[in-house]
């Protein structure tokens, strides 16, 4: 029988016990086990974000058991790479209708699982609820039992319908399927001491490919990538594992914990964006694993690392210098170039935040500094006297501002959530920096600066009247 959705609140809320006391004492106010409101999911339910995390093992087969909209709504939104297989790129729907709402559709999910198997031979399927599937009651967890034992094939049911959280919930509930499901079914050919796993990170736009050479360098073996890039066997065999490393995404920090308590593996969070970040994330990562020849291995490989980075950097420094920039804070992008901006000696003199974690607004703090602005209602007109009294040199906020940059005649750069370059380890710096400079270099903003032409035919004009 499938979980309800306070069964599943319930169960993935039990290891943030461990949280910050604020958070704790905002949970005595609301209790764990509520259920979400109507409404409250809109923009990324649970179903997207368990898509987003599972759909990167790339030789699984991925089936949406619901109406085909709700296939079509996420598929292809974020930009996940493979080295190898493409069958996770197409989609899969059972596109319930009316009769199946009436009648149920496990049958028509069983039958088609075992055409999918047949035609696609897929190393694993991972089957997706939906709301109209999970309210009328169809069983995904025997069907993907029976369709196990009919083919061969190991067949997940994911229990992610859209109305049961927000996308921190369906990211857990995607690590709680592959804890329950996977992880532990299959044992590696070898083993070595530096086996890591690295969880959290999906491979947009290539960004894990500018790591794993910096590992590999190390002699740390990439045991399992959960999920970019991955493939299932990898997952199957994770829990050999001698280190977690988390991610970006850490909401999956709950499959660490769990690990950790099951296998023994213990875990640590790092960032790989950034200089000083991915340096402490290779530095911890070394310590962890306990061999000191592997500590000045990692140390040589930093040095040489840096020193690379900053005679690349060195050209765009002296043309970047002393640029100020304001900056909206809404995803991991808009962080990073704060990092980068320091590097290049620009100057952040505000940040636009809007609901942003107490966390967030202290951090921006201490990066800010006491002459730093922090506004967080983002107005037109709030921001055009903020680029006016300090004169900023660039606007980097999302497309809506767009026109604010246009109207103060400053250079403009869009600060989307979508990733197209890969901003991963010391190249991502260098990524970034380019597009720093290509934004505020684009010989497009010397034509916004000049004076339209019919300015300067009524000056002419005025002129000719004054003469007269």
């Amino acid at each position: 029988m499938n979980p309800t959705p306070r069964k599943i609140n319930d169960s993935l809320s039990d290891s943030n016990s461990e949280d910050a006391p604020q958070q704790q004492i905002q949970k005595k106010k609301k209790s764990s086990t509520q259920l979400p409101q109507p409404g409250t999911t809109q923009g990324s339910c649970a179903f997207d974000s368990a898509m987003i995390t599972l759909v990167p093992i790339t030789d699984a087969a991925h089936v949406v058991h619901g109406p085909s909209g709700c296939a079509a709504s996420i598929w292809g939104s974020y930009s996940s790479l493979s080295s190898d297989s493409m069958l996770y790129k197409i989609r899969f729907s059972t596109d319930i209708d009316e009769n199946d709402i009436i009648f149920g559709g496990a049958k028509k999910l069983y039958k088609g699982i075992l055409e999918l198997q047949r035609r696609y031979k897929p190393a694993a399927v991972f089957v997706y609820s939906t709301c109209i599937t999970a309210l009328i009651g169809d069983d995904i967890e025997g069907v993907c039992k029976d369709a196990t034992e009919k083919t061969g094939i190991p067949t997940i049911p994911v229990h992610c319908p859209g109305f049961i959280g927000n996308q921190n919930l369906g990211n857990r509930v995607a690590g709680e399927a592959m804890l329950s499901h996977v992880i532990g079914t299959a044992e590696p050919d070898t083993s070595t001491p530096y086996d890591i796993n690295l969880i959290g990170e999906y491979n947009i736009a290539g960004a894990i490919w500018n790591v794993l050479p910096l590992l590999e360098k190390l002699g740390i073996r990439v045991l399992a990538k959960i999920t970019g890039d991955a493939v299932y066997k990898e997952v199957c065999y994770a829990h050999r594992a001698k280190l977690n490393v988390i991610l970006f995404s850490r909401a999956l920090i709950n499959m660490a914990k769990s690990m950790e308590k099951q296998y023994g593996i213990p875990y640590i969070e790092e960032s790989i964006y950034g200089i000083e970040q991915i340096n402490q994330c290779l530095r911890n990562i070394a310590a962890k694993l306990g061999h000191p020849d592997l500590e000045e291995r990692t140390e040589k490989l930093i040095a040489e690392e840096t020193a690379a980075l900053e005679a690349k950097l060195a050209l765009y420094i002296t043309q970047l210098q002393g640029k100020r920039i304001i900056l909206s804070i809404g995803n991991f992008k808009s962080w990073l170039i704060i990092f980068a901006a320091k590097k290049l000696g620009m100057k952040v003199i505000a940040i636009l935040t809007k609901n942003n974690t107490e966390e967030d607004r202290i951090r921006v703090k201490t990066l800010l500094g006491q002459d730093g602005i922090i506004l967080e209602q983002n107005s037109p007109q709030e921001i055009l006297q903020i680029i006016n009294e300090n004169q900023a040199d660039m606007l980097i906020v999302d497309k809506r501002h767009q026109d604010i940059s246009l109207i103060a005649r400053i250079p403009f750069l869009d600060i989307n959530q979508e990733r197209n370059h890969p901003y991963a380890g010391y190249i991502g710096i260098l990524e970034v920096t380019q597009e720093l400079y290509a934004a505020f270099y684009n010989p497009v903003w010397e034509q916004v600066c000049q004076p339209a032409p019919w300015s300067e035919d009524e000056e002419a004009g005025n002129s000719l009247e004054e003469d007269v």
